[in-house]
C-alpha cells in the first residue's frame, strides 16, 4: 500500500520538471524560431528598399546620386553604435534589447512609407489628353500658360513634398540603429543556451534565414510595384498608365507597411523571454566543469566603458599591421562596393538596358542572382572543409575564384542594347526640334510616343502630332498627322525600346554565374582573417572588418554607383523649373561606366588576393617546411573556437549575405 502511495505521490514529482519547460519562452528551440521570423522580416525591408530605390526615385524626381545616398544612410547609425555591442554583449537584458530594436524597426518603416500618405499624388507629365491645357503634348499652335500649372507647381513644392527626402532619410537612419542589437545579441543568446551539439545547428537555421531575406525582399518588391502608386487615392477608370510605361511607379509604399506589420508581430515574443534560461541537455555542468572558461570568455565584463574605448583604437591598429589581415580586408572592401552598389542599381541596369519593367528587373535580381550568391557562398565554406585547406590553400582558392570572376564579367560589358534614336536628344540635332517649333511644347512635357519611322518622341508634341486616337477606357494609343515623323506621319504611345531583347537571358545567366563565382570567396577569405589573428583579437578584429566594410564600402558604394550613373543621363526631366530624375539615359555609356566600375573593382580585390598568395610563398621560403597534418590548419583551442563564434556576435545579417 505504501509503494502505491510512493508510486502515485512521485508521479507528479517526476512529471514537474516537464511541466515547468512547457513555457515556449524557457526553450532556446522557440528563440531560435522566433530569431529566424523576425530576421527575415528585418532583411525584407533591407532587400525590399533595394528593388524599390529606382521607384522612389521617379515618383519623386531624385538623381541617382541622392538615391544612392538614400540607400547608404542606414549604415550610418549602424556603424556609429556596432562598436558598443562588444562591450555590452552579457550586460543587458538582450532579448528585450532585440524586442526594442525590433520595435525601432517596425517605426521607421511606418516612417518610410509616410510620404506617399502626407503628399499629393503622382502628378506626371502628359497625364490629362482631352482638357484644353498642352501638358499632354498634342501640337498647338497656342498654349498660353494656365493658372492651373501654377497651382501644380504649388502643391509639387509643398512642405509634404519637399519633406519626402528627410523622412525617407529619417527613416533608413533609425532602420540602421534599429540593427544594431538583432544580429549579435540573438546569436550570442542562442550560443550560451544552446548545447554544444545543437547550437551549429542553429546558427546555420539563421545563416539560412539570413540568406533567403534579401532574396524575399526583392520578389516582394516586383509584387508590389505591379500595383499602381495611388491606387489607394484613385478609382480605377483614373489609372492611364500601364506598367510598361516609362513614366509609371509602382507602390512602393505597399511593402514597407506589410514589413511593419511582420516586424511588430515578431517583436511581441521578445517582451516575455527571460533575460537566461536552462541550458539545453543538462549543459550547466558542462559549463561548471570548465571554471578557466569563464575567465577566457568574458575579459569585456571586467572592462569599464572608457578602457573599452581606450583599448579599441590600439587593438584595431596592431590588427592592421598584419599583412595578410590587412590584404584579405581591403579585397573585401572592394568586393563589397562591388556588391552594394550592384544591389541598389542592377535592377535599374536591366530595366534601362533590355526594355523591361521594374518587377520583372527586380525579380530576375531576387529569383537567380541572390540565390545563385548564396549557393557560392555554402559551397566556397564546404570546399574549404572537404579539402581542408591551410591559409595559403585559402589564398589560393580566393585568387583563382576572383580571376574566374574578371574573366566571367569582362563580357557583360558588350551585352546590352543602344541608345535608339531619341529626336532633338540622342543624337543631339537642333533640326529635328524645327518641325515641332510653332507648336509651343512645354519644357516639361515628357509622354514618350514611338514614331512609325523608328524615331522615338519626347511627346506627341515634340512629334508635332495633331490628332489622337484612343481606346475604350479613354487611353491614347496612337496619335495621327505627325508632321516630324516621315512616311504616314504615324506614332504609338509608348518608347521604341531597345531592339535587343534576345541578350536579356544570356545576360542575366552570366551575371548570375558572376555571382555564383564571387560569392565562392566569402567563406575562405573570412576563414584567412580567423587562422591569422590572435585568438585574443578576433572579435576586435572581426568588428573592425566589417566597420571598415561600412566606411569604404556600403557606405560610399550606392553613392558612387549612383554618381556614375548620373554622368550618362542625356536628358533630365524638369518640373517647375527645378531638375528632376533622369529620363533618358546614353545606353552604351551606361553600360560601360556601370559595368566597368564593376571590373575594376574585381581587378581591386583580385590584386590583394595575388599579394596574399605572394606573401604566402615568401614567407613559406623564409622558413623550414613543416610537416602537414590532414591539413594547414594551425591547432585551434576551445577558447579559440568559442572566439570564432564570438565573431559572429558583431555581424549582421546584410554582411553574412554579402
Amino acid at each position: 500500500m505504501g509503494a502505491k502511495d510512493l508510486s502515485v505521490n512521485s508521479d507528479p514529482a517526476v512529471s514537474q520538471p516537464p511541466a515547468r519547460r512547457r513555457s515556449p519562452f524557457h526553450a532556446v528551440k522557440f528563440f531560435v524560431f522566433c530569431h529566424s521570423l523576425l530576421q527575415l522580416a528585418q532583411l525584407l525591408v533591407s532587400g525590399y528598399m533595394k528593388s524599390s530605390i529606382s521607384t522612389i526615385e521617379r515618383r519623386y524626381g531624385f538623381s541617382s546620386q541622392k538615391s544612392g545616398l538614400l540607400a547608404a544612410f542606414n549604415e550610418v547609425g549602424n556603424t556609429v553604435l556596432i562598436v558598443f555591442v562588444s562591450f555590452f554583449g552579457s550586460r543587458v537584458h538582450r532579448p528585450r534589447f532585440i524586442g526594442g530594436g525590433a520595435l525601432l524597426a517596425c517605426v521607421a518603416s511606418l516612417l518610410m512609407a509616410l510620404p506617399h500618405f502626407v503628399g499629393e499624388a503622382y502628378d506626371y507629365t502628359g497625364r490629362v489628353s482631352t482638357s484644353g491645357e498642352n501638358s499632354s503634348g498634342l501640337c498647338q499652335s497656342e498654349s498660353p500658360v494656365t493658372a492651373s500649372s501654377n497651382q501644380s507647381c504649388s502643391r509639387q513644392e509643398g512642405p509634404a513634398q519637399l519633406g519626402a527626402y528627410p523622412l525617407l532619410l529619417l527613416g533608413q537612419l533609425l532602420l540602421g540603429i534599429a540593427a544594431v542589437p538583432i544580429q549579435p545579441f540573438g546569436i550570442s543568446f542562442i550560443d550560451d543556451y544552446a548545447s554544444r551539439k545543437n547550437s551549429p545547428l542553429y546558427l546555420g537555421i539563421l545563416l539560412a534565414v539570413t540568406s533567403i531575406g534579401p532574396a524575399v525582399g526583392f520578389i516582394t518588391g516586383s509584387l508590389m510595384l505591379r500595383f499602381y502608386v495611388d491606387f489607394d487615392k484613385l478609382s480605377g477608370d483614373q489609372i492611364r498608365l500601364d506598367h510598361k510605361d516609362l513614366r509609371w511607379v509602382g507602390a512602393w509604399w505597399l511593402g514597407f507597411l506589410m514589413a511593419s506589420g511582420l516586424l511588430f508581430l515578431t517583436a511581441l515574443p521578445y517582451l516575455f523571454f527571460p533575460s537566461s534560461m536552462p541550458k539545453e541537455d543538462g549543459g550547466e555542468d558542462v559549463v561548471e566543469s570548465g571554471p578557466d572558461c569563464k575567465q577566457q570568455t568574458n575579459p569585456l565584463q571586467e572592462m569599464s566603458l572608457l578602457q573599452f574605448l581606450k583599448s579599441f583604437p590600439r587593438i584595431a591598429l596592431r590588427t592592421l599591421r598584419s599583412p595578410v589581415y590587412l590584404l584579405v580586408v581591403l579585397a573585401q572592401v572592394n568586393l563589397a562596393a562591388l556588391l552594394s552598389g550592384l544591389a541598389t542599381f542592377m535592377a535599374k541596369f536591366l530595366e534601362w538596358q533590355f526594355s523591361q519593367t521594374v518587377s520583372n528587373s527586380t525579380m530576375m535580381i531576387g529569383g537567380v542572382c541572390i540565390p545563385l550568391a548564396v549557393l557560392g557562398t555554402v559551397l566556397g565554406g564546404v570546399v574549404m572543409r572537404r579539402m581542408n585547406l591551410s591559409v595559403r590553400g585559402a589564398s589560393k582558392l580566393c585568387t583563382v575564384a576572383i580571376l574566374l570572376c574578371l574573366f566571367s564579367s569582362t563580357p557583360l560589358l558588350f551585352m546590352g542594347c543602344p541608345t535608339q534614336k531619341i529626336a532633338g536628344v540622342f543624337p543631339h540635332s537642333s533640326d529635328a526640334s524645327s518641325c515641332s517649333s510653332g507648336c509651343r511644347c512645354p519644357q516639361e512635357a515628357f509622354n514618350p510616343v514611338c514614331g512609325s519611322d523608328g524615331v522615338e518622341f519626347r511627346s506627341p508634341c515634340h512629334a508635332g502630332c495633331t490628332a489622337t486616337e484612343t481606346d475604350l477606357s479613354n487611353n491614347a494609343t496612337n496619335f495621327s498627322g505627325c508632321r516630324c515623323v516621315a512616311g504616314v506621319g504615324m506614332a504609338a504611345s509608348g518608347t521604341c525600346g531597345g531592339r535587343c531583347s534576345g541578350l536579356l537571358v544570356p545576360f542575366v545567366a552570366l551575371l548570375g554565374v558572376t555571382s555564383f563565382i564571387a560569392s565562392f570567396s566569402q567563406t575562405p577569405s573570412f576563414m584567412m582573417i580567423l587562422r591569422t589573428v590572435p585568438s585574443e583579437d578576433k572579435s576586435f578584429a572581426v568588428g573592425v572588418q566589417y566597420m571598415l566594410f561600412r566606411v569604404l564600402a556600403f557606405m560610399p558604394g550606392p553613392v558612387l554607383y549612383g554618381s556614375v550613373i548620373d554622368t550618362t543621363c542625356i536628358l533630365w526631366g524638369k518640373k517647375c523649373g527645378q531638375k528632376t530624375s533622369c529620363q533618358y539615359y546614353d545606353l552604351d555609356r551606361f553600360r560601360q561606366r556601370f559595368l566597368g566600375l564593376q571590373v575594376v573593382f574585381v581587378c581591386g580585390g583580385l590584386l590583394c588576393f595575388l599579394l596574399t598568395v605572394v606573401f604566402f610563398r615568401r614567407r613559406a621560403g623564409s622558413r623550414e617546411p613543416q610537416p602537414e597534418g590532414k591539413g594547414g590548419y594551425e591547432p585551434v583551442s576551445a577558447s579559440a573556437k568559442g572566439k570564432e563564434l564570438e565573431d559572429l556576435k558583431t555581424r549582421r545579417p546584410e554582411d553574412l549575405t554579402a
